[in-house]
């Protein structure tokens, strides 16, 4: 495996690890929260994270496809953000070559995905229910490990 391609798993775990800290324990007032006319909740934001995955996974594989998910519940959408992930990740540690270039993934999808999981922590936080800092540096992150099961915080701060 390519020192690119090791490296954009680990960003999936990472995206993985994060995603999962924001969607736990999301009271269901907030996943339909609205901070603005013109912004997202955090339910379309999820939902829009597994078009990403889906989109990272079929240029990876070489047919290029955007398909807007149709509306899910709330835990159906978290489920299927992580499946799609999965998928993602499933495909990035076969032997299967990559279509496009890994860095080209990354700065697509991935760091679009990442900035979006921020969004969602920030929403929480308007919506008075935060999650809490944490050194992501000392956190357990796991290539491989990309369902919303994840490791427990290492180091979080008040």
């Amino acid at each position: 495996m390519s020192e690119a391609r090791a490296l954009l798993r680990h960003c999936v775990a990472t995206l993985a690890y994060r995603a999962s800290k924001v969607v736990r324990d999301l009271p269901e007032s907030v996943a339909d929260f609205r901070p603005s006319d013109s912004s997202r909740t955090p339910h379309q934001i999820v939902s829009h994270l597994g078009d990403l995955m889906e989109w990272a996974l079929s240029m990876a594989e070489g047919h290029e496809a955007w398909i807007n998910g149709e509306p899910l519940s709330w835990q159906e959408t978290v489920d299927r953000f992580f499946g799609s992930l999965g998928r993602f990740d499933a495909f990035l540690a076969s032997d299967a070559e990559l279509a496009v270039p890994a860095e080209r993934l990354f700065q697509g999808p991935i760091a679009d995905a990442l900035t979006h999981v921020g969004q969602i922590a920030y929403v929480r936080r308007i919506a008075e229910a935060p999650i809490r800092g944490e050194n992501y540096f000392v956190a357990d992150v796991s290539v491989g490990r990309v369902g919303a099961e994840q490791a427990d915080p290492k180091f979080e701060f008040d």
